[in-house]
């Protein structure tokens, strides 16, 4: 019988200690309120993942100011002391059942398809995302060309993460997870076709980082050591699935011995299957070469829905924690399951579209 135990072993990441090494994956739902406010049924959505034994749950992507940074309709921001407060019901109920959670704090940037404050986009450059907006998410139609982002501008973005982050901490949040990953603002820095810059933030890998390390150094020093920082990477991006960095293992040495520097607890990768080779000149993984040059806890998300999977990185030691997206919707009590090895549940689709919200999800417990 495979050995799953490595699932189940406490871990302090940061200041944050965790029952277990399975996570929730953040997951665009849009399902709050036109304003972004946080709603009961988001609530109940989290409350049901804690209850069903996740250790930790990293929410959805949170807007962090009332710039550019929306992405969705609908989707929850953090950026303003009532959208925040809408966070705390959430947070107790996820408490209550025993898990711990963070926020994941995400600025859309040229992929924005959804934004209430502006009519515009802000990206590196004036070079608009592959492909087309996710009707899925209520998009439609080419990305348009957004504005080439101004240094002021930059700042502002920073303040914007540095206040969300507040906001959180304030609310009772375990901690904040930087959205560097996916195709936003942050990973088209890091992505050499859509950051045409010819400034310090452009040209170089050493250089296309540097944004999201600033804004890593200003989150970790503006919440204290008391509240876990992380940040999520990946290749991928929302419309661009096939991107791979150009440098190869030699740019992903840069980007995570970069960000590791910064004081972050934690690197979350995410890949279409985590456990593939990150490169075709390597056998290493991407949240292997995180945890060979970052020198802090990782997590790994990507197709990870077999326990034999999951615990699989866990034993090799390429991954702290694992994180579950698509099979934790399938089955909302994952961890329960493998541990008391039961079987999953059949699958229902209609879980997988966020234009079905939260509102039939039942909150139960783990049986």
């Amino acid at each position: 019988m495979p050995d799953f135990t490595p699932l189940w072993s406490p871990l302090l990441i940061g200041a944050t200690h965790i029952d277990n090494r399975v996570a929730l994956a953040p997951m665009t739902r849009i399902s709050a309120t036109e304003d972004g406010r946080a709603t009961e049924r988001m609530a109940s959505y989290y409350e049901a993942f804690a209850r069903g034994g996740f250790g930790l749950l990293i929410t959805e992507g949170i807007y962090p100011d009332t710039a550019h940074s929306q992405g969705y309709l609908h989707q929850p921001g953090i950026a303003t002391q009532e959208q925040a407060e809408s966070w705390a019901m959430v947070v107790d109920g996820v408490h209550s059942a025993g898990a711990r959670i963070f926020a994941q704090l995400m600025h859309a940037g040229a992929q924005s398809q959804g934004n209430r404050f502006v009519d515009s986009s802000v990206g590196p450059s004036a070079v608009a995302p592959k492909g087309e907006q996710l009707a899925f998410y209520r998009g439609e139609g080419p990305f348009p060309v957004p504005a080439e982002i101004t240094r002021a501008q930059m700042d502002q973005v920073r303040d914007g993460f540095v206040t969300a982050a507040l906001h959180a901490k304030q609310v009772g949040f375990d901690g904040v997870e930087i959205h560097g990953a996916n195709g936003y603002l942050l990973d088209q820095f890091l992505t050499d076709y859509m950051n045409q810059r010819t400034d310090e933030y452009g040209g170089s890998p050493e250089n296309r980082v540097r944004f999201a390390a600033e804004i890593c150094r200003a989150v970790r020093e503006a919440v204290g050591a008391e509240m876990t920082v992380g940040i999520r990477i990946s290749q991928s991006k929302v419309s661009d699935n096939d991107h791979r960095w150009r440098g190869g293992a030699r740019e992903a040495e840069v980007i995570f011995s970069t960000l590791g520097a910064t004081g972050v607890d934690f690197i979350h990768t995410t890949e279409y299957r985590a456990t593939a080779p990150a490169f075709e000149d390597g056998p290493e993984s991407l949240a292997a070469l995180a945890k060979k040059h970052a020198g802090t806890i990782v997590i790994a998300n990507g197709n990870l829905d077999a326990p034999e999977t999951a615990a699989s990185m866990l034993h090799d030691g390429t991954a702290d924690v694992i994180a579950l997206g698509k099979a934790a919707l399938a089955n909302r009590n994952w961890p329960h399951l493998v541990r008391n090895n039961l079987e999953f549940g059949e699958l229902d689709p209609s879980v997988f579209s966020p234009l079905a919200d939260v509102k039939d999800w039942e909150l139960e417990g783990p049986a």
